[in-house]
């Protein structure tokens, strides 16, 4: 793997022992127009690292920018951790060795700090500043294209390795080399691979659903996806068959194809997808969902989950999507 000269140290220990995560490297880049597929995507994913220390904000580490604000950015997704330990996994599963820090789009690379262990809520001192975990990396096509690897988005969820993003508590100089103190716990444990799985994968456990939207320092966004697939699983008052009993219809992707496409009104369409083969689709049972790998369609793949809308036994598929600015 490339190190850029970032200056950072080995990882400290506390007196018990204990060997502390560090900081690695700090990451900045500001948004610009790349060629991709025929059009120009407006993206800040280009990350390199910072010499010396840098300054972090409430919205932003100084030097630093987003292209997409709405699915990156704001003050929920001021700063976007990623682990080494990620980067020599994906090093090793992609057969690559040109990684350089800041590759994966995130501000932080961090020693340390793995998605299992990190839980939503969790608090660190970094230098000067304070931050508080709120949610895990947003699956964006853009991490794919700037490593050139159109599937990645996918596979760090599957893989249960996207990273995670953090508010700034408190503002104040970072630098590679600083120890990473944890200043407090969130509540009720969930951690950060957890988290993303209850949104993107299937086999959803009701109860961590639960917990979910309890957890006061949860983005707003992943608390009102949480809340909707609550009420789609529970929206008769009572609860739906946990997914270790039910199980999946089939155990991993299948090709479908879209029959046909109905737009409901302005903002919400109508889905309906079939067999490739042509044979029936199993009947859908109340409050079940598809996870859904697009591809094919000009864009790298991307994992998403819909409730469906169709009748149980139509033998087709029916998802809503409705589009929001």
């Amino acid at each position: 793997m490339t190190r850029p000269g970032t200056g950072a140290a080995t990882s400290p220990v506390t007196e018990e022992g204990h060997r502390l995560p560090v900081l690695v490297s700090v990451n900045v880049g500001l948004p610009k127009n790349v060629p991709w597929q025929g059009k120009t995507v407006y993206t800040g994913v280009w990350k390199h690292p910072v010499h010396g220390a840098a300054m972090v904000r409430r919205l932003n580490i100084d030097g630093d920018g987003q292209g997409d604000l709405a699915g990156h950015g704001g003050e929920q997704r001021a700063v976007l951790v990623y682990q080494i330990e990620s980067y020599q996994y994906w090093q090793r599963y992609l057969g690559r060795d040109d990684f350089g820090y800041g590759q994966f789009g995130e501000n932080l690379t961090v020693d340390g700090l793995a998605d299992d262990e990190v839980c939503i809520g969790d608090r660190y001192r970094i230098g000067q500043a304070e931050f508080e975990v709120t949610q895990p990396r947003v699956t964006c096509y853009r991490v794919g294209l700037r490593l050139g690897e159109p599937e990645l988005p996918a596979l760090l969820v599957g893989h249960h390795r996207p990273g995670f993003y953090m508010r700034v508590l408190t503002e104040g100089q970072i630098q590679a080399g600083d120890a990473i103190i944890k200043t407090g716990i969130g509540p009720h444990a969930l951690s950060v691979a957890d988290t993303d799985a209850l949104l993107y994968l299937p086999g959803r456990d009701q109860d961590k659903l639960r917990i979910a939207v309890q957890i006061p320092a949860l983005s707003p966004g992943w608390q009102g996806s949480f809340r909707d697939l609550l009420a789609a699983a529970e929206d008769d008052g009572t609860p739906r068959p946990r997914p270790q009993t039910a199980g999946p219809a089939w155990p991993a992707f299948r090709e479908l194809r879209v029959a046909k496409v109905v737009r409901e009104d302005t903002t919400v369409s109508s889905i309906y997808l079939a067999a490739a083969d042509g044979t029936a689709l199993p009947p859908a049972r109340a409050g079940q969902y598809l996870t859904l790998r697009i591809i094919g369609a000009g864009q790298p793949a991307a994992v998403r989950s819909y409730s469906l809308s169709s009748a149980p036994d139509a033998g087709t598929y029916r998802i809503s999507v409705k589009l929001e600015p």
